[in-house]
């Protein structure tokens, strides 16, 4: 009778046979979810490899199964106590050993910081770049720099566009930043949607007229971003970035009736402060000379590809300044940041072949010091002051904005993008962290705020995110022409150096005896005067000496052993005599 019931539904389906359909149900249920188990979507993984807690050097890598696509490849500037060191860019060990799965590399936008070490990457993997239009002129002058011109494919990606790489689709959102061609990408894959912010401000009133993407921020947040992966830079700061076109009210009032020359020192990446400056020379009829190699390639690149709007004779070689009077010329410089070789820097010592600093310019210091620089900003102020030259500086005039969101501006990305995880990027850890607790004022769950670091790998989809393990990370040293072959060890040595200074004891030995036949002979470096030290170095002399003749009395003949003994001995007598540790280098000759 049960079976009957089963088959037929015009019967009133009791007793037994409810417990036989439910059971059905179960099985069919528990097989359903064995399907879906074995068709499950794989996570996504997202590794930074640069670019957390710290400023500069960003680069993340984004990976779907067996496809890697790659966001920026920048550089950063050297910290105080890495003497002689250029530049340092991200170690992309990783990638090397995984180069067969990348599709792509995805610029944000041209600072250096997002850009700067694709040359050295470029020399290591050869992979295609999407960027727009800006951006790959900047790319392209720092290849034709390094010769590596031919054999990279370019793509110019217009804002708005999409880029499909394999199971990754990109899309181009027009953002705003302090540099033209700026933009957010969306990642979509199979586990989700990211969408990585680059740097960005929220600026109304932007120079060139184009205003960030909100509509295209809110579709997608509309749809469900899984993540969203924001710049920290200025998280720290309460309010609103002011807009870049409130600097131009600025120049304005400095160059109406004056009849000094005019200097502005910006940074060269800013071609938007570059525009206003034209604006003002055009409007008080003056006209513009640049000095600084990177200025000079920057204003030319935009100018090539219409970034910036200009009479045709309003720049003027350096060389011709001579033939105008002061209150006709405005000089556009690098150097902002007090750099040693930077032109302003230069100008400021007096040491400017075309450009000589006097008491009729008035220099305009159009950035605030980033932190560590203010020593040289300050020594820059301070020496344009002593020639005469009038100096106007972030602390007497809102002459700079920033290019990074404030916290209220950080809320309305927030609030269009309305993401199911954070990841607050671009950033030291504390800016991270006061990211995350804006983040969790808009809505943010605690437990859905991710802080990474650099080498952290990060598997999410829609069920969850977790960290699975880490690959190598960290940064290498750019020194002349050599990449990565100054380390620790050699930094070391150069502190060493430039705290203590170095003693070189030479001396001559027979190799059949073991006994000295010249020397020793003691070279300071960095450490003392030898002429004014004379009893100093016969006493070290003396103390070598001996320990020599003891090796020779219990018979050690080893060179190795010799070198050592003598390095110790001499080090604790000269600390004892002067509270110094140099370096102490013992060189034995044999004969």
């Amino acid at each position: 009778m049960a079976d009957n019931d089963l088959k037929n539904n015009n019967v009133k389906k009791s007793g037994p046979t409810k417990g036989v359909k439910r059971n059905n149900i179960k099985k069919y249920k528990q097989n359903n979810k064995k399907q879906e188990s074995i068709f499950k979507k794989s996570k996504l993984k997202i590794i930074p490899l640069g670019g957390l807690h710290e400023i500069g050097k960003n680069i993340t890598v984004f990976e779907y199964e067996d496809e890697i696509i790659i966001v920026d490849c920048g550089l950063s500037f050297p910290e105080d106590d890495m003497l002689g060191v250029d530049l340092v860019i991200p170690d992309i060990t990783y990638l090397e050993k995984n180069k067969e799965k990348i599709k792509g590399l995805l610029i944000t936008h041209g600072h250096e910081d997002h850009i700067g070490a694709i040359p050295y990457f470029l020399k290591q993997i050869n992979v295609p770049i999407y960027a727009t239009k800006l951006t790959i002129g900047l790319i392209n002058n720092k290849l034709e720099e390094h010769k590596l011109q031919r054999g990279t494919k370019m793509h110019e990606v217009k804002q708005g566009e999409k880029v499909k790489l394999g199971k990754f689709t990109v899309e181009f959102i027009r953002s705003s930043h302090s540099i033209p061609d700026s933009v957010m990408l969306a990642i979509t894959t199979p586990a989700g949607t990211i969408l990585h912010t680059g740097d960005f401000k929220v600026d109304y009133t932007p120079i060139d007229g184009k205003r960030m993407d909100f509509g295209r921020i809110a579709e997608l947040g509309k749809k469900g971003i899984l993540a969203l992966m924001s710049d920290s830079t200025n998280a720290e700061r309460k309010g609103f970035t002011m807009s870049e076109s409130s600097v131009g009210d600025v120049f304005d009032k400095l160059f109406l009736h004056c009849t000094k020359r005019i200097v502005v020192a910006t940074f060269a990446s800013n071609v938007h402060r570059v525009q206003q400056i034209v604006n003002c020379a055009v409007k008080y009829n003056r006209k513009i000379a640049v000095c600084g190699r990177s200025m000079i390639n920057m204003i030319n690149t935009a100018k090539e590809i219409g970034y910036i709007d200009c009479p045709d004779n309003l720049f003027i070689d350096i060389d011709m300044i001579n033939n105008y009077p002061d209150e006709n010329l405005v000089l556009i410089t690098t150097g902002s940041q007090g750099e040693p070789m930077s032109a302003l820097t230069r100008m400021a010592a007096g040491d400017h072949r075309k450009v000589k600093i006097t008491s009729n310019d008035l220099i305009i210091i159009s950035a605030t010091p980033i932190p560590g620089n203010e020593k040289y900003v300050s020594k820059v102020i301070d020496d344009l002051m002593q020639i005469g030259a009038e100096v106007v500086y972030s602390s007497l005039e809102a002459i700079h904005v920033s290019g990074h969101a404030c916290q209220e501006e950080q809320k309305l990305i927030f609030a269009l993008a309305r993401p199911k995880y954070f990841i607050p990027v671009h950033g030291e850890y504390r800016q991270l962290r006061a990211h995350s607790e804006t983040a969790q004022s808009m809505g943010v769950k605690k437990e859905n705020i991710i802080i990474m670091s650099n080498g952290r790998v990060l598997e999410i989809n829609d069920e969850g995110a977790e960290f699975t393990g880490s690959v190598q990370s960290g940064r290498i040293l750019v020194d002349g022409l050599g990449v990565g072959d100054v380390g620790n060890i050699v930094l070391r040595d150069r502190q060493h150096l430039s705290q203590d200074g170095l003693i070189v004891i030479v001396l001559t030995m027979d190799s059949v005896t073991g006994s000295v036949i010249a020397g020793p002979e003691v070279i300071s470096r960095g450490f003392v005067y030898v002429r004014e030290s004379e009893n100093l170095m016969d006493d070290v002399k003396s103390v070598a000496r001996n320990e020599i003749r003891k090796c020779e009395q219990r018979g050690i003949r080893d060179w190795g052993t010799i070198k050592s003994v003598t390095r110790e001995t001499l080090r604790d007598y000269i600390f004892m005599k002067t509270k110094r540790n140099p370096m102490i280098i013992p060189i034995i000759m044999e004969v």
